[in-house]
């Protein structure tokens, strides 16, 4: 969901299509392990409200909570101060549509680590472009 506000920027938006049921890849997306194993290291538990880290290697660990949980539909969690991440899966006869969002960006805004969000932003993007490739892999396997 976009903040409202005269600096948001536009959500990063990514979709794809796998080759593989619906609940494998919401096992790859709502586990400690499937995160780890395309994402980031975690103690991420699929319960709304958990509170958890990633492990954002030399960032260090980045505090998250989740935020929604719909079995094997759609699972949110916000990440760090400003951003939420969203996994929307639709099961497309055995293959699986995944749309990964991640909201919260304002122009005005600076991250923890002292970066304006425009900057980063770029880079998320092209960071989600290929976790996305990678969390395809680890699916389709």
């Amino acid at each position: 969901m976009e903040k409202q506000g005269q600096h948001t920027l536009p959500d990063i938006q990514h979709t794809s299509v796998f080759n593989a049921p619906i609940n494998k890849v919401w096992n790859a997306v709502a586990t400690s392990e499937g995160l780890a194993a395309w994402f980031m290291p975690n103690d991420f538990q699929p319960v709304s409200g958990h509170e958890f880290h990633l492990n954002a290697g030399h960032f260090g660990m980045s505090p998250c909570q989740v935020t929604e949980v719909d079995p094997p539909h759609r699972l949110s969690f916000n990440w760090g101060k400003d951003w939420n991440i969203t996994f929307e899966l639709k099961d497309l006869d055995g293959q699986t549509e995944v749309t990964l969002v991640h909201s919260g960006w304002d122009a005005d805004q600076v991250t923890e680590f002292g970066e304006p969000h425009t900057i980063v932003r770029k880079r998320m993007d092209q960071g989600w472009a290929r976790l996305c490739q990678k969390l395809g892999s680890y699916v389709e396997w």
